[in-house]
């Protein structure tokens, strides 16, 4: 019985254990050496009996349940075996019948649907033969006496989509054939598809030849239905070539002719209409053979046309070249020798004594006869006019290259995204057209850009012009308006946006990662260091002149606005083109470029970043070097102007005051204020009234010709060299100075403070954060000097007071009053 069989199982496992633990207690017995050991092992023991006696008794304690269990597994199996009897009696005697008839019923119905099955595909088998009869008929009786091609085609159409083993196979053979026609229909048909291929081969020609438009369409419509389509697009590729040639041709001589001016933009006209006429071409025949041929199918006439395009273009291009005198106007460009820049960089030759005589090699050699036949070889005007007309042709091949990656790529409903980069398709990459573009056109205008760039600035310095109405002296009015600067800036910085335009408008990456730089370094080199070269040589304010010229002042102040207002414009020129700003007030032709942001004017791949990444570098590098330039510019001035003035007017200003007063010397020095407020001197000392008269007086000049900018760089600098006067001035007073004194002197600083600051940054106060400070510890009371003293304000008070002194200084700033020391 299973009930007895577990009760035996666990008792032998349970006698298993005890052997196993007897025998593991008899090794311990074995091996113990102390009464400790043993007394261990018997507890072990205990607790190994106790633990086996409650399971034996547990074992006990289940066998009446057990033996429930197995009675009624006794009782189960008993109506199991009735049931099992019965269901065997039922299955011999009912259901075998059923089940052999829905056998024979299964078998009968999937015999008859085989017979169907063969019967409809006998039936198709017989409407394809009778379809294919009818067609073969169908495209003789059309190519006889009808001549209807279109219902030839048509039925050779039909005939295309009857599967191959029904035209082949042994039943059409022999049913379609007839007495008329007693070839195989496979033969029959190939030979119809041929005549009528070669038929619509001489009807094409004949309608491209007499230009008529709808036959040639006719005709094109019908070779994909006779299962020719290469044909009809080679043809159809033939044909729109013929077109594109004749029409370029007649373009070109319309020009070259004698019956119309070359000049201007004549062979940018002449590529740009070679350019559209393919467009048109491909636009209105596209969803034609869209139609009729399938998508994609249209990339076999674009190669065609993509072929005689390099061969048109190619022409125009060589003969725009040979026209225009490309290669020699190179070739003067590389050879002009920017005399006027390369002296203005050499020393200053000592002037020749005596009047040399009229062909004297002196007279030969002289500056201005080289610069004036160095000029003379290459024209500025036609230069310009020519790279505008470059501008305009590589901008026409720029979107001649967007036009066809759109169509090599397809229409937007069959891209996979919207966003998805365009590439140039490899055909139009390494074509002839391409290639050219490259070497007549893209690589010359950088050549081009760089001398006409150089040029500019080159002429712009030979005709500066400086405002004519400027003067130090405040009294007399000024008529021309800020921000004063020199002509040559506003010339080079219109040539600068008119080159950025253009390698711009050119829309590739290859003109503008050329251009851009170019300006860079013309801007670098040129611009500032002739800016330099004139601060340093020709209006450098020296020091060892206390009254230097006014206009050596005024010049050296107008170069340095040069290279302020030179920020701003280049600044300017570059966000205009990295964000989109509208381009308003433009009069060159390129105008609206500035109105189209980096990507829609290049599309192609990271062409965008890249740009704008050159324009960003552009602004920060001349940026940096102009802002160097600025700050040695505007430390000369202080060093030079200001500081020697404003040394002897803080001496001035504090000569005959004494800060060691008592009560009748403040109430001489309150009279002296009241009668100083009389004379108009001011109501606040007349320490403030000395010091303000003398600061204006040396400010306001400097002030209204220099550009804001410049005057605070200016003012920073002085602020901080003033400061560092007024603290030695204040430390100079230790011991010399009382209470009452004190406060005079802090009230004075106050006032100076006051008067410098005034109209000008608030943060110009920092700079006196020391003085203001020193004042303000020689001022304390006693407790409030104490508080300052303890730890928790050793670096802020409660009233968020940042020290700028440290505990020494604080200390000595305090003994400064003779009384405290």
């Amino acid at each position: 019985m299973p009930g007895s069989n577990d009760v035996d199982e666990g008792v032998l496992s349970l006698e298993l254990q005890s052997e196993a633990g007897e025998q593991a207690a008899r090794l311990q017995f074995d091996g113990a050496v102390s009464s400790a050991e043993i007394q261990a092992t018997m507890a072990k023991l205990w607790q190994e009996e106790a633990e086996t006696t409650v399971r034996l008794d547990a074992l006990v304690a289940s066998q009446h349940v057990l033996k429930h269990d197995l009675s009624r597994l006794d009782i189960l199996r008993a109506n199991l075996g009735s049931q099992a009897v019965s269901t065997r009696s039922i299955s011999k005697t009912s259901l075998a019948q059923a089940a052999a008839t829905a056998k024979r019923l299964s078998t009968a119905v999937n015999q008859l649907d085989l017979e169907q099955a063969r019967v409809k595909d006998t039936l198709n088998v017989v409407e394809q033969v009778s379809e294919l009869k009818t067609c073969m008929l169908g495209v003789l009786g059309s190519m006889g006496a009808a001549q209807d091609w279109e219902a030839a085609a048509g039925y050779l159409h039909r005939a295309s989509r009857i599967p191959l083993h029904v035209v082949n196979g042994s039943f059409a053979e022999e049913i379609v054939p007839t007495a008329e026609v007693p070839e195989p229909p496979n033969i029959t048909l190939a030979q119809a598809a041929e005549s009528l291929c070669g038929l619509f081969l001489r009807e094409f020609e004949h309608a491209a030849k007499e230009n008529n438009g709808p036959r040639v369409t006719r005709f094109f419509k019908l070779f994909p239905l006779i299962g020719k389509p290469e044909v009809g697009l080679d043809v159809y590729g033939r044909y729109a070539c013929q077109g594109v040639a004749a029409r370029a041709r007649s373009n070109l001589n319309a020009g070259t002719a004698g019956s119309q001016n070359t000049e201007g933009f004549f062979y940018a006209n002449a590529l740009t209409k070679l350019f559209e006429h393919v467009a048109q071409i491909v636009e209105h025949h596209g969803g034609l053979v869209a139609r009729h041929y399938g998508e994609g199918r249209m990339v076999r006439i674009l190669e065609r046309l993509q072929m005689e395009v390099d061969v048109q273009g190619g022409i125009i291009i060589d003969t725009w070249s040979d026209e225009r005198s490309l290669d020699r106007k190179l070739t003067d460009i590389k050879s002009y020798a920017f005399t006027f820049l390369v002296q203005s960089f050499l020393p200053a030759a000592p002037a020749p004594t005596g009047t040399p005589r009229a062909g004297s090699p002196m007279r030969r050699d002289a500056p201005g006869e080289n610069m004036t036949q160095s000029e003379q070889s290459v024209d500025t005007k036609m230069h310009d006019a020519l790279l505008s007309e470059m501008t305009v042709m590589i901008a026409r091949w720029s979107l001649y290259c967007r036009f066809m990656a759109l169509k090599f790529k397809g229409e937007p409903s069959s891209r996979e995204s919207e966003d998805e980069v365009l590439v140039i398709p490899p055909l139009v990459q390494v074509s002839g057209l391409a290639s050219k573009v490259a070497d007549r056109l893209v690589t010359p205008i950088n050549v081009m850009t760089t001398f006409l760039l150089r040029r500019s600035v080159e002429r712009a310095f030979q005709l500066d012009e400086q405002p004519s109405d400027l003067s130090l002296d405040s009294s007399r009015s000024l008529s021309s308006n800020p921000p004063y600067i020199s002509s040559a800036v506003d010339d080079i910085m219109y040539i600068v946006n008119q080159v950025v335009e253009r390698s711009l408008a050119t829309s590739q990456q290859i003109v503008i990662s050329s251009v851009v730089p170019s300006v860079a370094r013309v801007l670098d080199s040129d611009f500032i260091g002739m800016i330099q070269r004139k601060m340093r040589d020709e209006s450098y304010p020296k020091a060892a002149v206390q009254d230097a010229p006014q206009a050596t002042i005024i010049t050296f102040l107008i170069l340095i606005n040069n290279l302020d207002v030179a920020i701003d414009y280049v600044r300017r020129i570059v966000q205009s083109r990295v964000e989109i700003h509208p381009c308003t007030g433009a009069t060159h032709e390129h105008a609206g470029v500035s109105s189209k942001s980096l990507d829609s004017l290049l599309p192609f791949g990271n062409d965008a970043s890249h740009a704008r990444s050159a324009l960003k570098s552009l602004q920060q590098s001349f940026e940096a070097k102009a802002s160097e330039l600025i700050s040695d510019g505007i430390y000369v001035v202080f060093k030079n102007v200001v500081k020697p003035r404003l040394r002897p007017l803080l001496s001035d200003v504090f000569r005959d005051i004494d800060y060691q007063m008592h009560g009748p010397d403040l109430e001489g020095a309150n009279r002296s204020v009241d009668n100083d407020e009389e004379n108009g001197e001011g109501a606040e000392g007349a320490v403030q009234y000395h010091f303000q008269r003398g600061w204006e007086g040396l400010n306001e000049p400097i002030k209204r010709i220099l550009t804001n900018h410049n005057f605070e760089r200016l003012q920073s600098t002085t602020m901080s060299y003033l400061a560092e006067v007024l603290e030695r001035r204040i430390w100079s007073y230790f011991g010399r100075i009382n209470d009452l004194g004190a406060v005079r002197l802090e009230r004075d600083i106050a006032s100076l403070i006051n008067v410098i600051v005034r109209g000008g940054r608030y943060g110009l106060r920092d700079a006196f954060v020391r003085c203001t400070q020193i004042c303000l510890v020689m001022n304390m009371e006693e407790d409030e000097w104490a508080e300052s003293q303890s730890p928790a304000s050793a670096a802020v008070e409660d009233g968020g007071l940042e020290w700028k002194l440290d505990h020494e200084e604080r200390t000595r700033a305090r003994s400064i009053v003779h009384s405290r020391r």
